[in-house]
């Protein structure tokens, strides 16, 4: 640490030289890795590797990074913390590269003690490896440093070193979201948008029986369908199809481009997975390269994906190569559609905005609280800017740029309720979420102002009938209950200092 006690040594000399320490051991083969943690680990009747965290969630209320945050000595201290035990251990180093576009990929870095390679494991299963050039590699972007056994639970972000601690977590989450957040905020950087969001791209045949692809994108926090939808192959019979390309993390570049982040894996809930509902996702997390985190076995292997034994938030990795609804690609050459995923009990099935209310949404970024963030909060209504708690930077800045480029690309915008309607619980399942997603991506779809929610809604969907989710017939005192909601939308937006005017007013 320096006299002034803000800043930290140089990552040239605060860690280990990966290729020359002798207590790293630097990107050892996935076989080692597993090796490493053999002591936590129980075997699956599925020959893969299942292991239980001591902490089962991100640390949300223990994080902090640099620009948001009043960083004081502490905080630095805790920063060199990691760096200490990185020099003093025995570690074991990763390398992984996050992202494929030329202008938005990243070599990452991870540390972590040798006893916890189950996390190295995990996290190096999502990216891919690192190319060399001859015998040189490239210097990492981003390094994270995890030591889950330290005394205190702290997250402490350097983001403009592209530089992350994580103390007293052994959470693979954690890993994987200390580079994501970077991934984000330098697309923001470079002009565009990061996105708590997955992408996947449409293949349909037109009217004179060309194929013409349609790329879409859904924000929403975990548990809330946005992996579902993603995933989903919308029942399309070939030569039309529907791959999903990301289901997490992207970037909205200025040119139109959704640059992916996950090139190898994808780190994805287990609670309640059905081969019967999701049987390509069924399949992949029940293959031998996957780890599970989290998740009930037995001593003998048997796995239970219903039980919530250790946590709701049971997780695997799985390898893209394993899920069929996967594309090879990661990056969406241009997007037209953006979906925003609500379970607001008051909301249509599926409404259209204009650019200034899907910045409204965007900053809405009305859920559910999910047991990924807060697990004693599960269930309850939250309100996240872009679906997305991993911002670093002004929020209202968000909003304003999100606006920009929907507007200046021509997205077309959309909020879609993947619950229910009202006390009655009128069901919106995923037969009819598909539905709607196939129909709008063939621009099938009737659109009307509807006079009681002041939303455009679908007056017609092909192969749905529409009508029996009517907001008014399913709602009671339907005035009442978005007159409060719209009280507290526009308190909400309030509070975002740099947010723009014309998308406070947006307010629907």
């Amino acid at each position: 640490m320096s006299e002034s006690g803000k800043t930290v040594q140089s990552l040239e000399t605060a860690l280990p030289d990966p290729a020359e320490a002798d207590d790293v051991i630097y990107d050892p083969s996935m076989d080692r890795l597993r090796e490493f943690s053999d002591h936590l680990e129980t075997t699956t009747e599925f020959g893969s590797p299942s292991y239980v965290s001591d902490e089962r969630s991100r640390n949300a209320d223990r994080t902090k990074n640099a620009v948001d945050d009043d960083f004081d000595a502490d905080d630095y201290a805790r920063i060199e913390r990691a760096f200490d035990a990185a020099r003093e251990r025995e570690m074991v180093c990763v390398d992984r590269r996050m992202g494929r576009d030329d202008d938005h990929s990243y070599v990452c870095r991870l540390y972590v003690p040798r006893e916890y390679g189950r996390i190295a494991l995990a996290w190096a299963k999502l990216f891919e490896p690192v190319t060399s050039d001859g015998d040189s590699r490239p210097d990492p972007d981003f390094v994270t440093v995890q030591i889950p056994d330290a005394d205190e639970i702290a997250v402490r972000i350097l983001p403009d070193e592209g530089v992350t601690a994580v103390l007293g977590s052994d959470y693979t989450g954690e890993a994987k979201k200390s580079f994501l957040r970077l991934f984000m905020y330098y697309a923001k950087k470079q002009g565009g948008l990061g996105l708590h969001a997955g992408s996947k791209r449409v293949r349909l045949t037109d009217e004179s029986g060309d194929l013409k692809e349609v790329g879409q994108a859904f924000l929403g926090l975990s548990a809330t369908g946005k992996s579902t939808l993603t995933a989903h192959g919308l029942w399309l019979d070939d030569p039309e199809e529907a791959t999903m390309l990301q289901d997490d993390v992207c970037a909205l570049l200025p040119d139109g481009t959704i640059a992916g982040s996950e090139g190898n894996g994808l780190y994805v809930k287990t609670i309640g997975l059905d081969a019967d509902e999701q049987p390509a996702m069924y399949d992949a997390v029940t293959d031998e390269s996957a780890v599970l985190e989290n998740v009930d076995v037995a001593d003998d292997g048997t796995v239970d994906f219903d039980s919530d034994r250790y946590t709701t938030n049971g997780r695997a990795v799985i390898e893209r190569e394993q899920l069929s609804s996967a594309d090879e690609d990661i990056d969406l050459d241009g997007v037209d559609q953006v979906f925003f995923i609500t379970r607001n009990p008051v909301m249509p099935p599926v409404a259209k905005l204009s650019p200034e209310e899907a910045a409204a949404a965007f900053m809405l970024g009305e859920s559910i609280q999910t047991s990924a963030g807060d697990p004693s909060k599960a269930g309850e209504s939250i309100r996240v800017v872009g679906t997305n708690p991993f911002i670093v930077g002004s929020k209202g800045e968000e909003g304003n740029r999100f606006r920009d480029l929907v507007a200046d690309l021509d997205v077309d915008c959309f909020v879609i309720n993947t619950g229910h309607l009202g006390a009655k619980q009128k069901d919106i399942g995923v037969e009819e979420s598909v539905t709607i997603l196939r129909e709008i991506a063939r621009g099938t779809v009737e659109w009307t102002d509807d006079e009681a929610t002041g939303l455009t809604i679908p007056s017609a969907v092909p192969g749905m009938d529409i009508a029996e989710f009517d907001v008014a017939e399913n709602v009671a005192n339907l005035d009442e209950k978005l007159a409060r909601l719209r009280t507290e939308r526009r308190t909400h937006l309030d509070t975002f200092e740099d947010l723009d005017d014309a998308i406070r007013d947006a307010v629907y």
